[in-house]
């Protein structure tokens, strides 16, 4: 049956202080900020500089007064207002523009009031454009205007601006501790700043110039790095970023460190930006919306069926439980997150809908309990929850029932194998999925078996997994929450017989984590860097043999599911391309008769290549280091003939230098194809060494002379003592003589004169003397 989604009023906002204030705000002013505090008990509006009549209002339900303040007509109002997630009461922090910053709480005593105020940028002569506030951090962008350099719309106006931090801890009852300002980033462009629950997120705006308006940046306090990522250039870039060490930087400095982020490029046409646990959301006039994941991967999550009505139409972005919600207007289109398929489609009473998140984890009250989890929506008409309403009709399965369908799937895979089935065999395959229910049974009725005492351990790790699982339901979005549980399924599952349904659920965790995913696959393979660069395993031979096996010839994956193999190769180009030869590498040694490296299937190269798409569109960098790490004569000659192509003579002559005295003809074949280059035009001349070291030593001289005959071009008119104007010069014989020194360096000294112009060849003495002249 079809889930549906269901709004759910959660108060009318009568129960709000002011209620009557709160809807008219509410239903006067789309451009109203609306933030909700973390045990969502508070509401702050707040109007933006420049609107009529300033106006900020927070809202309490039930007991507590609300705050209300405004400014008159020139006077400044607050840039921003933010809640802090204090857990022992209330606080929120204004911000303007000029740098004052104002703490406000509200404690035992009635209503609120101000705790600290101070200012952010005391030396004078700065403004702020942006802030956000993070985890107890207080981070702003600001304009110093004393230290711009050049008229307005110049380079280094454009760059004038830096990004700083500052803690903000509650300190007693009635005050604040304000830690000292660092500066993050030195000679940036105008950034917006968005924070979500781990991550601030610095976006460009439509004053950010236009060379870096396509880069954004995405800071982690709790990994003390910045990622520094363009979505449309498909590039991201890790820099340790830790104010904690005196990390700081230079915001020039570092793009021009790192390579293809300053290629000429569009600015970002984002229309709304929204963060979230998952990462940033951006929706585009197109009405696509894409998600820049904390890793710096970018990727497309749907498109709505309707885009935003110009820049100034209003537009909200929101997740929840693996749903993406937008509100277009008086629209609500829910999309599943994996997949983008359009889920529902609602039209709302209203076209000024605020999205809100949920509250914090072990905040909420207990009426709240049962829309945790859930995304919040909040208009003139009152407090909405909208979330997935749970079949009706639908009944859990009993204990018996699910040990029933155990003992019936295992008994139909000893019918067909004819072969009987030990307490070992099914502890190693790993494929219980009522272990719980299982034991419970047995435990009554059996005495203690090797059955129960490998039970024990599956037990153990089914528990830890159900605990972990109630956790992530319950409302934890924390990511090491989602990697823990990732890895735990990668590495139970490569213990399994991946076939069927355990090579879905496979493909499935690499498809929603696929960074933990690899991780789960490193530990399991043992994978190792050695001194060289080179790729090292200590992994068994039956774990290999698992990831290696491929497919029955003439079949192809069912629903696009993938041998372990293509997806370990897909995940890593999606986050380590770098690694992808080298592992193919590894596994081509790993391999063994029958799976699926040496044995009736396509070489291990070919499949990697396979997951890279097709002929023509691959990256041409990766599919020829697959194809010269490879070490298959046939792809060797394949890449070097695409090196020749492109004339990267250094590469193709060190491809042939890297062959072992394991592949002599390969070798051989390599030089003949460089050879005939060499012969036809004079743009390997200046590579003349490296081409007569790759020259075989069998080689004869007389042989060489032939296959050079061979691969001249031939003659259209008499030769000429000099090359017409633009013509290719000829070879000479000052060229040959190298060549020829190499191939008659072995025989000259104890064989014979096999040419009968060789010897002038090889005369190292000083030419005749001249005879003379008659006067």
């Amino acid at each position: 049956m079809k889930r549906s989604g269901t709004l759910r009023l959660l108060s009318d906002l009568s129960a709000f202080g002011g209620a009557a204030r709160l809807r008219e705000l509410l239903a006067g002013d789309s451009a109203v900020r609306v933030r909700g505090s973390p045990d969502g008990r508070h509401l702050l509006l707040l109007r933006p500089p420049g609107a009529v009549a300033p106006q900020l209002l927070v809202a309490s339900r039930g007991p507590g007064a609300e705050l209300e303040r405004a400014w008159p007509a020139g006077q400044p109002s607050p840039l921003d207002a933010f809640f802090l997630p204090w857990p022992a009461r209330p606080a929120l922090v204004l911000v303007w523009e000029s740098g004052l910053a104002e703490v406000w709480g509200a404690g035992v005593g009635p209503g609120w009031r101000l705790l600290q105020s101070t200012e952010l940028c005391p030396g004078g002569g700065a403004r702020v454009v942006a802030v956000a506030a993070l985890r107890g951090r207080l981070v702003w962008c600001e304009e110093r205007q004393a230290r711009a350099e050049g008229p307005s719309g110049s380079p280094a106006a454009a760059f004038s601006h830096c990004v700083c931090v500052r803690t903000l801890e509650p300190s007693g009852e009635a005050s604040t501790s304000l830690g000292r300002t660092h500066v993050l980033l030195h000679h940036c462009p105008a950034f917006g700043l968005l924070a979500s629950c781990r991550q601030l997120f610095l976006v460009p705006t439509a004053t950010t110039w236009p060379g870096v308006a396509h880069v954004l940046l995405i800071w982690s306090p709790g990994k003390g790095k910045v990622m520094v990522v363009a979505p449309r250039l498909g590039l991201s870039y890790s820099k340790s970023l830790n104010p904690g060490r005196g990390d700081t930087w230079d915001f020039r400095t570092l793009l021009r460190g790192l390579p293809g982020l300053l290629s000429p490029r569009e600015p970002l046409a984002v229309h709304t930006w929204a963060p979230t646990p998952q990462g940033l959301l951006l929706l585009d006039f197109g009405g696509t919306v894409s998600l820049v994941q904390s890793h710096g991967g970018t990727r497309a999550v749907g498109t709505l069926q309707e885009a935003p009505v110009g820049p100034w139409g209003s537009a909200a972005l929101g997740t929840f439980q693996g749903t993406l919600a937008c509100v277009l207007g008086s629209t609500l289109e829910l999309l599943d997150m994996g997949s983008g398929q359009l889920l529902e489609r609602k039209v709302l009473s209203t076209d000024r809908v605020h999205l809100l998140e949920p509250p914090a984890p072990g905040m909420e009250d207990e009426e709240e309990l049962e829309t945790r989890g859930n995304l919040r929506l909040l208009s003139a008409l009152g407090l909405f929850c909208v979330g997935w309403e749970a079949p009706q009709g639908v009944e859990l399965p009993s204990t018996k029932d699910l040990v029933f369908e155990e003992a019936c799937g295992y008994y139909q895979r000893r019918s067909l194998r004819g072969a009987q089935l030990t307490p070992e065999e099914l502890r190693h395959s790993s494929t219980f999925r009522a272990p719980q229910a299982l034991a419970s049974i047995l435990q009554g009725h059996l005495p203690p078996s090797a059955l129960l005492t490998m039970l024990r351990t599956e037990l153990r790790d089914y528990r830890g997994l159900e605990q972990l699982k109630a956790q992530l339901v319950a409302g934890d979005d924390e990511e090491a929450g989602w990697t823990e549980l990732a890895e735990q399924e990668v590495a139970r599952l490569l213990r399994t017989e991946l076939i069927g349904d355990q090579l879905a659920q496979l493909n499935t965790v690499f498809q929603a984590l696929p960074t933990a995913a690899w991780g789960a696959t490193l530990r399991a393979l043992q994978l190792q860097l050695d001194g060289n660069g080179k790729l090292r395993s200590q992994a068994p031979p039956d774990v290999w043999k698992k990831v290696l096996g491929g497919i029955t010839a003439g079949k192809e994956p069912p629903n696009g599911i993938l041998p372990p193999f293509e997806l370990l190769c897909q995940c890593l180009c999606q986050l380590e391309p770098r690694w992808l030869p080298p592992f193919v590498e590894l596994a081509q040694q790993q391999g063994g008769p029958g799976w699926g490296a040496g044995g009736p299937g396509l070489p291990l190269y070919r499949r990697a290549l396979a997951v890279l798409g097709e002929e023509g569109t691959r990256p041409e960098a990766l599919e020829l280091e697959l194809l010269l790490s490879s070490g298959r004569p046939k792809a060797v000659l394949q890449a070097v003939g695409q090196l020749v192509q492109k004339e990267q003579w250094d590469r193709a002559l060190d491809a042939g230098l890297a062959l072992g005295p394991s592949s002599p003809l390969l070798r051989s074949e390599i030089f003949k194809l460089l050879l005939a280059e060499f012969a036809q035009h004079r743009r390997l001349d200046a590579h003349l060494p490296l081409l007569c070291r790759l020259c075989p030593p069998e080689l004869a001289p007389a042989e060489l002379l032939l296959l050079l005959r061979t691969y001249l071009p031939d003659e259209v008119g008499p030769p000429t003592p000099f090359p017409e104007p633009g013509a290719e010069p000829p070879l000479t014989v000052g060229l040959l003589k190298a060549l020829l020194e190499q191939t008659g360096a072995q025989g000259w000294l104890s064989g014979p004169v096999l040419s009968p112009y060789e010897d002038i060849l090889w005369d190292p003495s000083t030419p005749p003397p001249t005879p003379p002249r008659d006067l």
